[in-house]
């Protein structure tokens, strides 16, 4: 499918005739692009319930628990004639999901690239996904293995859905606007997450006056996002051109952008596959950014997984002050995404991210210091996180999106998004052996450290200006 926005002609605000057509036309082409952007906003609005609902709070618990249920006089559950202890079950089968979405990114990514159904493909795999959500609703009783399936289903298609998203970035905006349209669209994941999570937390807290046992409440929230994703996506899926970068080209001046191939069997993909992570080689620059955003990104996935473990064993905090430090990051991180993007439209994304990577510096040291049994300083932390994490991820987004040869767009975002969630077992494991060796969760937290200095050492490597000249994209004004 073609969009009706592919074949406008190329030209920049300022270059326009003052005529009334003339004038006209170029209304008409801001009133498109502003329909494309809004409808790839609220695909961060939609996907963004998964995350925060369901991966960030109510699975792993609800998900542990029906294990439990399940399990022998010895604790463990027996998944595929496997013996695994039902408090392991979740984290297993969430690093399960991880590595098969890695090969499934990889894979439509190439397969979006050749046949320009960028669209198609992750509007699909969202609704996947979402209607795996939904089916959490049955998880009750002993149906682990129920769960671990919707959870594997879900995971993968969120990952594939998400890396497919991103490569719209390029064509909706100028290379000087891409860090603000990023963290806009962080900010919008963020707002829908945390408005989604809002009220479910209000029905979990309030089950018993709405005659709800609390396990009914649980199932109730985890298929409320899954009806959140799908309900959402109808907006992208009517907004959004069906091949990646198909926004008006008056607005996006990108070199020649690669017709898409006429579709071909899964085999040609897999060969494609093969030769495009045999051609990023080509562009050492743009993989010396991938290692720099590998380590800190680590990094960053590791605290905001590990902080409520280390707010409740080592600062004493309840289940109460957690959910609201969790509720507080969604929310600070809407205003730090945007506040970061208007940093970046001043002093440019590389050198805006080197900032956030010093804040983040800054969190482990008062994470480190603060006292126990405190919870003013814990929402302070929450507060310090959520400012730079939404913006060190947003422009960390649009500054990879400048190191991408032109159409190929879905293929160099997909293997992103594998540095993104493939590594992620590194920095868990450095925090699980500074606590098997030092017995102390302040060690822990201090160690993850290494990330931030080794990324930001190599991300200070980086020359952005010749990485973006080296694979043929216009160079922002700011960098």
């Amino acid at each position: 499918m073609t969009s009706t926005t592919d074949n406008l002609p190329d030209r920049r605000p300022d270059d326009l005739p003052d005529g009334p057509p003339e004038r006209a036309a170029a209304a008409a082409d801001d009133s498109a692009l502003r329909r494309i952007r809004f409808g790839w906003y609220i695909n961060d609005w939609a996907n963004a319930a998964f995350s925060a609902t369901v991966l960030t709070v109510f699975l792993g618990p609800y998900l542990t628990t029906v294990a439990k249920n399940a399990a022998d006089a010895a604790g463990d559950v027996h998944p595929l004639g496997l013996s695994v202890r039902a408090g392991s079950f979740f984290p297993y089968t969430v690093s399960f999901s991880v590595l098969l979405s890695v090969a499934a990114m990889l894979l439509t990514g190439t397969v979006a690239d050749r046949t320009g159904r960028h669209k198609e493909l992750m509007c699909g795999f969202a609704y996947v996904g979402a209607v795996a959500t939904m089916g959490m609703f049955l998880l009750d009783g002993d149906r682990y293995l129920l769960g671990g399936a919707l959870l594997v289903v879900a995971n993968i298609a969120y990952a594939v859905s998400v890396a497919l998203s991103y490569a719209y970035l390029p064509g909706l905006a100028t290379p000087d606007e891409r860090d603000a349209v990023s963290s806009k669209g962080w900010a919008y994941g963020y707002a829908g997450g945390g408005l989604l999570l809002i009220a479910n937390l209000a029905l979990f807290q309030g089950h018993d006056a709405l005659g709800l046992s609390s396990g009914t409440a649980v199932r109730i929230c985890l298929a409320s996002a899954g009806l959140w994703w799908a309900l959402f996506t109808i907006v992208p899926m009517l907004r959004l051109p069906s091949r990646a970068g198909a926004a008006p080209d008056r607005i996006v001046a990108v070199p020649d952008r690669p017709a898409p191939a006429p579709d071909r069997p899964a085999a040609g993909s897999l060969r494609e596959l093969a030769r495009t992570l045999r051609g990023m080689r080509q562009y050492p620059l743009t993989l010396l950014y991938l290692g720099a955003f590998l380590c800190y990104n680590d990094g960053i996935q590791t605290v905001v997984s590990q902080a409520s473990l280390y707010g409740s064993e080592e600062l004493g905090m309840d289940q109460t002050t957690l959910v609201a430090a969790v509720l507080l990051v969604q929310i600070v991180a809407i205003g730090g995404a945007l506040l970061l993007g208007r940093i970046a439209r001043r002093y440019g994304a590389k050198r805006t991210v080197l900032g956030s990577l010093v804040g983040w510096v800054a969190t482990l040291a008062l994470g480190y210091l603060m006292p126990a049994h405190q919870p003013v300083w814990f929402f302070a932390l929450a507060c310090m996180i959520g400012l730079v994490l939404g913006g060190s991820q947003a422009l960390s987004r649009s500054l990879f999106s400048h190191l991408i040869p032109a159409g190929r767009e879905a293929e160099y975002f997909s293997v992103y998004k594998v540095s993104d969630r493939g590594t992620s077992w590194m920095g868990p494991l450095v925090f699980g052996l500074a606590y098997q060796i030092t017995g102390s969760y302040r060690s822990a937290i201090i160690s993850l450290l290494v990330f931030f200095l080794i990324g930001f050492v190599l991300l200070l490597k980086v020359p952005v200006r010749r990485a973006i000249e080296a694979v043929g994209n216009p160079v922002p004004e700011r960098l």
